[in-house]
């Protein structure tokens, strides 16, 4: 969660804010167990008195509620119970690092329902990749990093900002503010307007009120910070600024959002805009298949799982039964009037099913130099290797060829080992070397696989001497950051990727490259068609 402050009286503030004005929704807290986790959570006690509290490791159910079973078989007739997300308390949902994406999808919806409760998220994790899922974070007005504090600035407040004029239209400073921080949406100054409110004495939001709701809600998710105010400004115009000051008119003084901006300088860390964000964990590599996918609809059946049955998960009634029968004695002798079987909420058991994402295996392939065609030639030899292979493993095949200033996609994701020869028959070469361009178009392939639940996988072939810039100069260096660039998207697209290295010998930039793209690197000289496939069905 980078750029979250750093502030203990940030934290206290935005537990008051919230409390006056729930629909600001609620605020992450980023901490580890300790004696500061102790005294946060003191401070939330203090703020809400009454909350409730749930980790994911309880079913989703108790978020939603609906029918619950065992109290239903008890009772003979529906019983419904109540959801966390149903009550007005507070809900604390503790390591919120670990929320599934379902579950957390639940929460975001009721939050855009207008009926969850404020939400206080307990973000535990120690590793930079391990936080929240985004989509529910950006719901929540505060973002609170508690990890550098220590005991002793534990209770240490900022003073009371000085009375200052009111702003007469808030809602437009503070989408200026975000602008200029580089923050998108319209969802940040909403936020951050019901912050200015809440922390606003009366009716009125003050310039303190907006300056100290951008510090809070604003700061935490800037993307770019403007430069700063030109130190060359005339001298004479001083004395002017200080007199409008001093007579509370600011129609002839520095403009608010300048001052709002130094106050929310003064709450980034250090060093924090120059850190590129984070990627996120590289990719794991090829896989035998296509992505695993849990559900309950359709697919291989899986060994049935302990737990309430919920909007994603049916009721396994044999697994539940075959837990249930072995204590029926026990039962029956400590509840002698009831009748039929009798289960505890710890005998349900949901069921489980998993299928395979079909795989597409995109092959990205340098067709330009003298030698095009001769690589061209072995890899549609491999291509037509690969697809014959295809149907036990479920595979789809598609290619892209790069040449001269463009990538073209040659073949669109297939099974057909007609349609493939058809296509490959009249594969051009020769030209330049676009590799940017053509790991670009790689990449839009494999996404757009992905889009319609496919796994994509990506097979770069390519000697690594790029010299044509994705704009389509003629620039070996402007044509190597082009690379890298995409590589970079690549590995935080997770994209699994092999590449190959046909070059007469190894290249070391383009093994770097490799590792950029969190790809595996096999450089495979004269490579023939038996070769790459061979190489492929390997990695695969």
């Amino acid at each position: 969660m980078t750029g979250a402050s750093t502030c203990w009286s940030d934290t206290v503030v935005a537990l008051g804010a919230l409390n006056r004005a729930p629909g600001l929704h609620g605020l992450v807290l980023k901490m580890r167990p300790g004696p500061v986790y102790d005294a946060a959570m003191q401070a939330v006690a203090d703020t809400f008195p009454k909350t409730t509290r749930w980790t994911p490791s309880m079913p989703a159910a108790a978020l939603t509620g609906g029918i619950d079973p065992v109290a239903t078989l008890a009772a003979g007739r529906a019983v419904h119970r109540r959801g966390l997300l149903q009550q007005e308390a507070p809900l604390i949902v503790a390591s919120a690092e670990r929320l599934e994406p379902q579950t957390a999808a639940i929460i975001a919806q009721a939050m855009d329902d207008g009926g969850a409760p404020p939400l206080i998220l307990i973000d535990e994790s120690a590793e930079a990749e391990e936080s929240p899922p985004l989509f529910l974070t950006d719901r929540v007005a505060f973002l609170c990093d508690l990890t550098g504090l220590s005991m002793r600035e534990i209770g240490e407040t900022t003073p009371d900002s000085p009375a200052t004029a009111v702003v007469e239209d808030p809602e437009a400073t503070l989408a200026l503010i975000a602008a200029r921080l580089g923050i998108p949406g319209v969802r940040p100054v909403l936020l951050a307007l019901g912050a200015a409110r809440a922390l606003a004495d009366g009716d009125e939001v003050t310039e303190a009120d907006v300056a100290q709701a951008a510090a809070l809600v604003l700061a935490p998710r800037a993307l770019t910070l403007p430069e700063e105010m030109d130190e060359d400004s005339p001298a004479e115009e001083t004395p002017k600024q200080e007199e409008c000051a001093n007579d509370g008119d600011t129609g002839g003084s520095r403009p608010l959002d300048d001052m709002v901006i130094d106050a929310v300088r003064a709450r980034l860390p250090d060093g924090l805009l120059d850190t590129p964000p984070t990627l996120g964990k590289a990719g794991r590599g090829f896989s035998g298949s296509g992505a695993k996918r849990r559900g309950n609809r359709r697919g291989r059946p899986l060994p049935a799982k302990a737990g309430a049955p919920d909007g994603h998960a049916r009721l396994d009634l044999v697994a539940t039964l075959r837990a249930a029968i072995p204590w029926q004695t026990l039962r029956h002798r400590a509840a002698p009037d009831r009748t039929g079987v009798i289960l505890r909420p710890s005998d349900l058991h949901v069921q489980r099913m998993e299928e395979r994402a079909d795989r597409v295996l995109v092959f990205t392939v340098d067709a330009s130099g003298s030698s095009a065609m001769a690589r061209l030639g072995e890899v549609k030899g491999a291509i037509e290797l690969v697809l014959a292979r295809a149907y036990a493993r479920r595979d789809h095949v598609a290619l892209v060829a790069f040449r001269k200033e463009q990538a073209d996609t040659i073949l669109p994701p297939t099974r057909s080992l007609v349609q493939a020869k058809r296509q490959l028959a009249a594969l051009p070469g020769g030209g330049g070397t676009p590799l940017a361009t053509g790991m670009e178009a790689g990449l839009r392939q494999a996404l757009h696989a992905r889009s319609r639940g496919m796994t994509p996988q990506m097979i770069l072939l390519t000697d690594g001497r790029g010299n044509i810039a994705i704009d389509g100069t003629a620039n070996r260096t402007k044509a190597s950051e082009d690379a890298q660039q995409v590589a970079r998207h690549l590995a935080a697209s997770r994209i699994d990727t092999l590449v190959i290295d046909t070059g007469a010998r190894p290249q070391a930039p383009l093994a770097e490259l490799a590792r950029n793209m969190h790809a595996t690197y096999v450089p495979l000289p004269r490579a023939q068609a038996s070769q790459i496939s061979d190489v492929v069905a390997d990695a695969l």
